[in-house]
């Protein structure tokens, strides 16, 4: 494998165009973009729908159902959400690459962190600069300029960036898996850490609730009548915690009880909320037996538990099909003297949605950054004409054969089958 002149041409176009990648991304920054912030999504996904039109496919604005949400009293309500924008580029090419981003944040509308500032260091420190605002410019920049590659046409792609990857992709999920299955490999665009390492394998992911009900008394007068939440929940809290260390690989973590009533009533009403870890799918249907266990199991009489949420991300094992993607990106980083490693994670993201639908993938192809979620977010200005280099000289690659993505997905379809698909389905709760 070597850089062609027509390789060096798309590099060097972006290289020129440096600048107005990261000026970009920082002027996105600006809109905030919370997850739950419409307004502010819908001013994004206009700005990107007009970018992505620019691309020579089919753009569409697809629909999101609504996603439950366990409201702090317990009744169930739904989050709406913006569009989904998918652009489909040569659908009968022989070649087919699915590309993610979101274009949600964490940050809440009313968050004091709103724009991008330069720290003394020079990294970029700013909402969503590194997740992932400048890996959505990254990846916009690499498809603008491949295009002008005469090798184009034998790459077809779909382009999806989603509205609420940081809550789960509860709405996106089935568009996900959609297009997941139409491809041969994936690029999605998480940020890499500072030095650029990926994310290989990863765990899977599940956010449960339990909705905790008693009855509500009088804290003096009628005390022995009340039956309190409150303090079943917190009970409920350790024994999920003491689930930690049983099953190798599984971790829970309690996030929050919420509820309550004022000090003088027997609180009637609770909720816990906890976030699971599992290394792979035996993990995962160990830990939901034991949910369920201790679910069947109320701390004291008169007390009731109804369990919500469960798994939206399975785990994305480094299987064949993985190492052998991860090595072509290795191979490709050499040509360009960015060195490329990688190590597990605990994280979760995109990736392992379209993984557990059959595509091998990469999902930390996004900037070179770190602190994300939280104030303190970065990303390295230098990392974004690096890495659009680096996506750009991937599709290259696929495109001239060099890059075996038909092999490379069929190793993963000559794994072992996934079961994952049904954890990919939407909560009807």
């Amino acid at each position: 494998m070597r850089i062609l002149p027509e390789d060096r041409r798309v590099l060097d176009a972006l290289e020129a165009r440096e600048a107005q990648i990261v000026e970009r991304a920082v002027d996105w920054c600006a809109i905030n973009s919370g997850s739950r912030h419409i307004a502010g999504l819908e001013k994004q996904k206009l700005i990107l729908a007009e970018l992505l039109d620019d691309l020579p496919g089919e753009l569409r604005h697809r629909a999101l159902t609504a996603s439950p949400e366990v409201a702090d009293d317990g009744t169930l309500r739904h989050q709406p959400h913006t569009d989904a924008l998918l652009m489909t580029v040569r659908p009968g090419a022989p070649v087919q690459v699915v590309l993610t981003g979101h274009y949600d944040t964490v940050y809440p509308a009313e968050s004091v962190f709103q724009k991008v500032v330069a720290r003394d260091d020079g990294a970029l420190n700013g909402p969503g600069i590194a997740d992932m605002k400048g890996g959505v410019s990254v990846m916009l920049a690499a498809l603008e300029e491949f295009e002008r590659h005469p090798l184009r046409d034998r790459v077809g792609y779909r382009v999806l960036l989603s509205p609420d990857e940081e809550i789960g992709s509860l709405g996106s999920g089935a568009v996900l898996a959609e297009i997941g299955r139409l491809g041969h490999v994936g690029l999605t665009y998480e940020p890499a850490l500072s030095d650029g390492t990926l994310a290989g394998a990863r765990k899977g992911s599940g956010n449960f609730h339990l909705v905790v009900k008693g009855k509500a008394a009088h804290a003096g007068r009628d005390f022995a009548l009340g039956r309190n939440a409150i303090a079943a929940a917190a009970e409920l809290a350790c024994r999920l915690h003491a689930l930690n260390g049983v099953h190798e690989g599984v971790t829970v973590n309690v996030a929050k009880i919420s509820g309550g009533a004022p000090l003088n009533v027997v609180a009637d009403n609770a909720v816990v909320r906890f976030n699971v870890r599992v290394p792979d799918a035996e993990g995962a249907a160990w830990i939901d037996r034991a949910i369920d266990e201790v679910c069947a199991r109320p701390p004291f009489e008169g007390i009731s538990i109804h369990r919500h949420g469960g798994f939206t991300r399975p785990a994305k094992p480094f299987d064949a099909s993985q190492q052998a993607l991860f090595g072509a990106v290795k191979a490709v980083g050499d040509l360009l003297g960015q060195p490329i490693g990688w190590k597990p994670s605990g994280g979760v993201c995109e990736g392992n949605n379209l993984y557990a639908v059959g595509l091998p993938n990469v999902d930390t192809l996004g900037v070179r950054g770190g602190d994300i979620h939280s104030e303190a977010e970065y990303a390295w200005p230098q990392s974004f004409v690096e890495r659009a280099q680096l996506s750009a000289l991937i599709l290259m690659k696929l495109a001239s054969g060099e890059i075996d993505a038909a092999g490379i997905r069929a190793l993963r379809d000559a794994g072992p089958a996934s079961t994952n698909d049904r954890a990919l389905a939407e909560e009807t709760e």
